[in-house]
């Protein structure tokens, strides 16, 4: 199971000091988590796509290719690729030009954003969104796979005889994520394509958590994937630590209160009572963390949006010592107890890469077969 963080890249003002990070400090702390998290030990770093204030990730690639010049092990990610507003044929060569740079350690996560004014910036409706993003990514599916691309839709201009540059490493795309929080037609579209669903889960009770990875699994199955139970899941989660869990409250209820995502509604205790966010000791953490299982099954991948709400470096640095010495060597050992054995591993580039030349070992053999076959009826 993959362990790791997300970042949304917000712009937030301390509430205890009024202070707002510069646009370039933010973008270096981004970076500086990213380190910190494979220092530590985690598997993935993901960050948003934004272009609208108060964030800064307006070019995801960019900032994943200087991340990995500076990493050797660290799995980059996206926590939103916008496949709604952005051209797939971009994409397509963004996210191929990043996966020969990092040697293979990229996936990314399609998503819709959730900031309406961006798609007339980019010449698109809202009101279309869910038919962009199942286009869209329909086109993206085949340029990664086919070296000539003859295509007409309703949402770009026609292509023809179209070669996406570079191709995937070794042949293989990297491996996609279909985010969403509320929409089953999204779901529907990760299971289609055998693809992986991440419930950003965040916000949200159990039981909706429980209904749209259930749709996903069941759909997965019904186009032949596999087991409801080998299909490829991810969470996300909130959380902010200290050795003592009144210490863990009394510092982040400040931040908590106005934060511009949660903040002026329900109390830090009610929030924490419905939803993912987990406001304590380490223990409390792994507790919380572990009982997602309950509701949406053993998964592959579970990412930590740790650096929100104006939350200072200094302090979200810390909470990623805490989650890679208290927290993820736990769960780790946790989650793999009673793991049954059907159910996969998240894919990495590695693993894509040996399916695929098993597969294709497979063919020539039945290839073989077949022409021997012909060959004695001669």
């Amino acid at each position: 199971m993959q362990f790791g963080i997300f970042s949304v890249g917000d712009v937030t003002p301390d509430p205890t000091t009024g202070r707002a990070p510069t646009e370039r400090e933010r973008i270096k702390a981004m970076v500086a988590i990213a380190l910190k998290a494979e220092e530590v030990g985690l598997d993935v770093f993901a960050t948003g796509e934004h272009h609208n204030p108060p964030f800064v990730p307006s070019s995801p690639t960019t900032m994943l290719g200087y991340i990995a010049a500076r990493t050797e092990r660290l799995l980059l990610s996206t926590s939103t690729t916008l496949i709604t507003t952005n051209d797939p044929v971009k994409i397509a060569e963004d996210y191929a030009m990043l996966q020969h740079l990092a040697d293979g350690r990229v996936d990314l996560m399609m998503g819709r954003g959730n900031t309406g004014p961006v798609y007339p910036w980019f010449g698109q409706d809202i009101r279309q969104g869910i038919n962009l993003a199942v286009e869209n990514y329909a086109l993206l599916h085949r340029l990664w796979r086919e070296d000539v691309v003859d295509w007409e839709g309703r949402f770009r201009t026609p292509l023809q005889g179209f070669t996406s540059t570079p191709r995937p490493l070794d042949g293989v795309p990297p491996f996609v994520w279909h985010g969403s929080i509320r929409s089953p037609e999204i779901a529907e579209q990760a299971a289609y394509y055998g693809d992986g669903f991440f419930h950003n889960n965040i916000f949200w009770p159990a039981e909706h958590t429980r209904r749209m990875v259930e749709l996903y699994r069941s759909r997965y199955a019904h186009y032949g994937h596999g087991t409801p139970e080998q299909a490829i899941v991810g969470l996300g989660g909130q959380v902010f630590m200290r050795k003592n869990s009144q210490d863990a409250v009394r510092e982040f209820r400040p931040y908590f209160d106005v934060a511009p995502v949660y903040g002026h509604g329900p109390s830090l205790e009610e929030f924490t009572a419905q939803t993912p966010l987990t406001v304590g000791s380490p223990q409390q953490v792994v507790e919380k963390t572990l009982s997602f299982r309950d509701y949406a099954g053993d998964y592959q991948r579970q990412l930590f949006l740790m650096d929100h709400a104006g939350l200072p470096l200094k302090t979200v640095l810390e909470q990623l010592d805490l989650l890679g010495e208290d927290v993820v060597p736990v769960l780790r050992a946790e989650f793999a107890k009673n793991r049954p054995a059907g159910v996969p591993e998240a894919p990495t580039h590695a693993s894509l890469l040996g399916a695929a030349r098993k597969e294709a070992a497979n063919g020539a053999a039945k290839g073989a077969s077949a022409a021997e076959q012909e060959g004695a009826r001669a």
